[in-house]
């Protein structure tokens, strides 16, 4: 035990010497926090939802485990769960990024033109790269564009607009993209779906429209709304086998504008961090706009405007960017205001290689874990039970993908765009 603490404190050392050197100073906490949602990533949640299925299938009345299930899977509809937090905080750290990579550029010389060329160039590519990674394994290309990447890349020039802006010229941005989307979808709104009947033709079962969209505004109505009109008309411009009808999850392209103003957001976090305040006032500005956007997030929700993650609706935003500020502030108030980073390298070995990660992830979850049966038996992951084997499956391959990832940092190898 001994040896472990003094290696994982070699290793914590290690982590605050490569993300805060002066030449290159990296914002710890901001590390750290997307090798937290990176690390859920490549180890698959853990494996708990498909864990807590099995338990439940034999204890349906565990509500630890049904609690479980829900924390980490997507809601249906309405709510938020913690597994819904993971897209938020991706486009939210993108914002918190800018602050800083374009602040590097400016510093050695990069023209505005430069550098908006740059951002041109990084959207095309994570848009590409979504669409490229979505594909993996289907017959052709799926010209799907509600990936967490191909999202973030088509706000991602708009968000460069305003980086440098005012916080009041961002803030006004952005609480402008959220009203204008709300009275777009209510004014564009239709009949929606009916409970007594559902929409079968477009997904929508009777049984779920009956349980999921009974007080839900027919604007909000899934794969019965404005986006998905536009998707109609925008994917079937795209090259396809057959003809887009609906998204099985009720997932839109447009998701990126409001989902923009969640990137907006991060960006004034990330410009609050680098300025001149004490790391007192930082602290309490971000506690305290966690609180705010939380608050109005569901105070807008009870308007009739509902927390759906999946149509990105304006409550949504700032709900659940509040819980992210909170979560950033939390890892600020820790690794880079009291300094105990301890142990830190664990997450910022995936933090400073996410885009490595969010790959292998997509593309080399499969092949790892059967190369690990190929080579240790094929009931390696059933050594708890067969109950438990998708969490020792996941875990297993979790930890590969850690290996290469610490292999990559020790040797300073970063996959970057």
């Amino acid at each position: 035990m001994q040896a472990l603490n003094l290696i994982l404190t070699e290793l914590s050392i290690m982590a605050v010497q490569n993300t805060n050197t002066s030449d290159s100073p990296r914002l710890l906490s901001l590390d750290a926090y997307r090798g937290l949602i990176m690390l859920c990533l490549a180890f698959n949640g853990f494996g708990l939802e498909a864990t807590a299925k099995r338990v439940l299938e034999k204890s349906p009345d565990s509500t630890f485990w049904q609690a479980v299930k829900y924390q980490f899977s997507h809601v249906d509809w309405i709510g938020c769960a913690f597994w819904d937090l993971i897209q938020p905080s991706f486009m939210f750290m993108v914002g918190v990024s800018m602050a800083y990579s374009y602040v590097k550029r400016a510093d050695r010389g990069d023209s505005w033109g430069r550098m908006f060329g740059h951002a041109v160039t990084r959207a095309i590519i994570l848009v590409f790269l979504g669409v490229f990674l979505i594909s993996n394994g289907a017959a052709r290309t799926d010209w799907s564009l509600m990936n967490v990447l191909t999202q973030i890349g088509l706000g991602y020039a708009f968000l460069f607009l305003l980086w440098r802006r005012s916080a009041i010229v961002q803030l006004a941005c952005a609480l402008a993209i959220l009203v204008v989307t709300c009275l777009a979808y209510h004014w564009t709104a239709g009949e929606g779906i009916s409970l007594e009947e559902g929409a079968p033709q477009v997904g929508v079962e009777k049984a779920w429209a009956e349980q999921h969209l009974a007080d839900v505004p027919p604007a909000w109505h899934k794969n019965a709304n404005l986006g998905h009109r536009v998707d109609l008309v925008v994917l079937n411009w795209l090259p396809r086998e057959t003809a887009f009808e609906f998204n099985r999850g009720g997932y839109q392209t447009i998701n990126f504008i409001p989902s923009l103003a969640t990137m907006i957001f991060g960006l004034m976090i990330g410009e609050l961090i680098r300025s001149n305040r004490s790391s007192s006032q930082k602290l309490a500005f971000m506690f305290g706009g966690a609180v705010v956007a939380v608050m109005l997030g569901v105070l807008w929700s009870s308007l009739g405007c509902p927390m759906i993650k999946r149509l990105w609706t304006p409550s949504w935003a700032l709900f659940s960017t509040g819980i992210c500020i909170g979560i950033l502030a939390a890892f600020y108030l820790v690794l880079d205001v009291m300094r105990w980073q301890w142990g830190s390298i664990v997450l910022v070995v995936f933090g400073v290689n996410s885009i490595a990660v969010y790959s292998m992830g997509m593309l080399l979850r499969p092949w790892t874990a059967k190369t690990i049966q190929t080579h240790f038996g094929a009931d390696v992951f059933k050594l708890a039970g067969e109950v438990y084997e998708p969490m020792l499956q996941s875990m297993a391959v979790g930890c590969c993908f850690w290996i290469v990832c610490y292999w990559m940092y020790r040797n300073k190898i970063f996959v970057r765009i």
